[in-house]
């Protein structure tokens, strides 16, 4: 049977684990973004004022899945060209990452090489399948599994987790985890969202990753939330993320998810196909290079 924690439960678990407060830059930028003065030159500012964020900017804008024909030297250049949205989506994505040190992130590499292959094959999706929000596809992208590199830091035990977490058929990954270490990494990651100020229904999105069913078989809830988890329940299978996180062969959630879901998008399981095999041979997807 399938339960949530109450919130007296919630709050119990969060005692034990830090949620990293919203980075400088982060505050910075929703600011601007608020401001009638926003612009492209400050934005770019912003960003460039930090030196190691504004080099991963450019080496990401600069990886082979953009394609761009002229390499981008500055900031200002990559605003320009692919928006203010696109843009302050990579620096929230690379934020979480700052966070930690740089063992940390080193051992932590396959989840943030997964969480950057998932918000791009998420935006991909969004647009073929006409969502007209792709940047918040790529946001939730990146940010769904922020919860796992906070309880990787406080239990010892949480790779062998959700390794047996992503081998069970029938149970959900999170009911899993709630009977492991009485926590999971989606209720961890909503209150990660809400503390950095992402949107309500982002974290919500983020917290109901892993209750496909529930909300699918509810009719109420927002028709936005519900497509922007298709789009991302899409593309990590597409993406592996089952492999990567969870060294297992078979995507047993998909398995249950997946009818409903292409129902829901208007796809056909060969429509489904043909967009697989466009994310994979844009270099996205797979996962077996992690195994």
């Amino acid at each position: 049977m399938m339960t949530d924690l109450t919130q007296e439960q919630v709050q119990q678990i969060l005692q034990g684990i830090s949620i990293p407060p919203q980075p400088q830059i982060m505050v910075d930028l929703q600011m601007e973004q608020m401001s009638p003065s926003c612009s492209i030159e400050n934005i770019a500012r912003l960003i460039g004022q930090d030196i190691g964020l504004a080099g991963s900017i450019l080496k990401t804008v600069n990886s082979p899945f953009y394609g761009l024909s002229n390499k981008i030297t500055s900031i200002n250049q990559a605003v320009n060209l692919l928006g203010v949205n696109s843009v302050i989506n990579l620096v929230n994505g690379l934020s979480i990452r700052g966070e930690l040190s740089d063992d940390q992130i080193v051992a932590l590499g396959k989840f943030w090489d997964s969480s950057m292959e998932v918000a791009m094959a998420s935006a991909v999706i969004a647009k073929q399948i006409g969502f007209p929000s792709p940047d918040e596809a790529y946001t939730l992208g990146l940010f769904h599994n922020c919860g796992i590199p906070l309880l990787m830091m406080r239990f010892d035990n949480y790779p062998e987790t959700m390794v047996n977490a992503y081998n069970r058929e029938q149970e959900r990954i999170i009911d899993v985890e709630n009977d492991s270490i009485h926590t999971n990494h989606a209720v961890v990651g909503y209150y990660v969202g809400k503390s950095w100020n992402l949107p309500a229904y982002l974290c919500q999105a983020i917290h109901e990753h892993h209750s496909i069913e529930k909300v699918f078989a509810n009719e109420s809830p927002d028709p936005n939330k519900k497509t922007l988890l298709a789009i991302l329940k899409m593309a990590e299978h597409i993406c592996g993320t089952h492999r990567i996180l969870g060294n297992c062969d078979v995507d047993h959630e998909w398995n249950r998810i997946e009818e409903a879901l292409l129902i829901y998008v208007g796809m056909s399981e060969y429509d489904f196909s043909s967009l697989e095999q466009q994310i994979q041979e844009m270099g996205l997807g797979g996962g077996d290079y992690y195994c």
